[in-house]
């Protein structure tokens, strides 16, 4: 069977439907319209056929004399176009009364359960494609998300940064402890990482002095899975020349507050049983006091690590100090950050890339924030100069092993970079927020899964 290749000059689902609520029950408009969609529900009432055309817009009723149709020979699944006049069923559902029906592709295999829709979750993740069909509430988290990205790029965008694209082969990783994905570029007789962050090359469009720029991309990460890790994941990071991270604070703040009254209507959500609100300002707590308040506050490893045994944790894989200060902040303190708050000023140890504070050589000016006790992101003011830079590479060389960081980057700092405020956001976790859902690979489409 031959089937069209096009169905030209297709009116959305939603404007008829629009069209048809206004006529009184009964009513018929004077008009023709074509709409196209797949078939999801079918019912007979003698020589009328009634179907359920659904396309991204929305559904509408179809009305099927077939008298005036002929037979109508569709299963639940095929997708039609369709020719009618707008119209209101006498019970008052907007409908279209129906001219022409046009097979435009047949369905081969069953669909899922029409009524109750899509519900094995390790089938919504292997088979999304479904889980999109059966599901609006799917549907309508990645129409949300797509409505998060342009909001973030809009609020970047009307302050005047420049939006970029810096390479994801890279000869070298770096802008954080991650482990890397590793391939090898044939043409080059090299070994490359898919990138962990953007940071190194976008901070050296700060040296070139672009000033203000920001990168909305992937990042990977040869990491574990959990409810709010994948190994590909989505970050935004921006550089802003001529700030620090007292600016990025409320930079960031003001962000996800506009992002969430843009998206959503307002800035109270409810995430992981929590409502929460992201009207900035938000909380401000430093690093130091929140350890102290949880008795973890040490700088002798020796000691810390015997603390955190003593409640239950693991800390055979944490190699150094700063290893075991990430761990208490993971386990002790991220989890209790329910109201919107930026935890700030970080041992020098953990940031190799932030500049130290004015009180303090062993603190470095850095924040994490978090929501609903997951972390969003992390910002810095960052470091720029280039000695102190690659003193500290080889300082995480020493404690964690491998290369002492980039001598490239290094090299970049050394022909100057102004005073510069940095920030990442992981979009993915943003989204979690602002539509409400638990585990990050509900707002992934196709989440990486072991296979079967």
């Amino acid at each position: 069977m031959s089937l069209p290749k096009r169905f030209p000059e297709r009116d959305e689902i939603a404007a008829v439907r629009a069209e048809a609520e206004r006529l009184e029950p009964g009513g018929e408009a004077a008009g023709r319209r074509r709409i196209a969609g797949r078939v999801m529900a079918r019912r007979e009432m003698g020589k009328l056929v009634f179907l359920d055309l659904v396309d991204r817009s929305g559904r509408i009723q179809l009305l099927c004399d077939t008298a005036r149709t002929g037979p109508i020979d569709l299963d639940l699944g095929d997708i039609v176009g369709v020719t009618g006049a707008p119209a209101r069923a006498r019970r008052g559902e907007p409908s279209l009364a129906v001219d022409e029906v046009e097979l435009l592709a047949k369905i081969q295999r069953p669909l899922p359960d029409t009524f109750h829709g899509l519900t094995d979750v390790e089938t919504r993740y292997r088979q999304r494609y479904l889980d999109l069909l059966m599901n609006p509430d799917t549907r309508a988290d990645f129409e949300l998300r797509n409505r998060v990205v342009a909001a973030v790029r809009r609020h970047l965008d009307e302050a005047g940064f420049l939006e970029v694209e810096t390479p994801v082969l890279q000869p070298r990783y770096g802008g954080g402890f991650a482990e890397p994905f590793v391939t090898h570029y044939n043409a080059l007789d090299a070994d490359y990482y898919l990138r962990i962050a953007t940071e190194l090359y976008l901070k050296r469009l700060i040296v070139g002095g672009l000033e203000k720029v920001y990168e909305l991309g992937k990042d990977f990460r040869n990491e574990g899975l959990s409810y709010k890790h994948v190994p590909e994941f989505t970050m935004v990071e921006w550089y802003e020349a001529y700030t620090d991270y007292r600016d990025q604070m409320e930079r960031i703040e003001q962000l996800i507050e506009s992002v969430a009254l843009e998206t959503t209507g307002g800035t109270t959500v409810t995430y992981r049983g929590h409502e929460v609100d992201l009207e900035a300002p938000w909380r401000r707590v430093k690093l130091v006091d929140a350890l102290e308040e949880q008795g973890l506050w040490t700088r002798d490893a020796d000691q810390l690590r015997a603390r955190l045994q003593a409640r239950g944790v693991d800390t055979a894989k944490d190699r150094s100090w700063a290893q075991l200060v990430d761990h208490a902040l993971s386990h002790f303190i991220e989890p209790a950050l329910i109201a919107p708050t930026i935890l700030y000023d970080y041992p020098v140890e953990l940031s190799p890339f932030a500049r130290e504070t004015d009180d303090d050589p062993a603190i470095v000016e850095r924040f994490e924030y978090f929501v609903g006790g997951t972390e969003l992101g992390n910002a810095f003011t960052e470091l720029n100069d280039s000695i102190e830079q690659a003193a500290r590479f080889e300082q995480q060389a020493t404690e964690v092993g491998g290369e002492p960081g980039d001598p490239d980057y290094v090299e970049a700092l050394a022909y100057g970079m102004p005073p510069t405020g940095g920030l990442g956001l992981g979009i993915d976790r943003l989204t979690m927020v602002v539509a409400g859902r638990d585990n990050i690979r509900d707002v992934v489409l196709f989440p990486a899964l072991r296979e079967r």
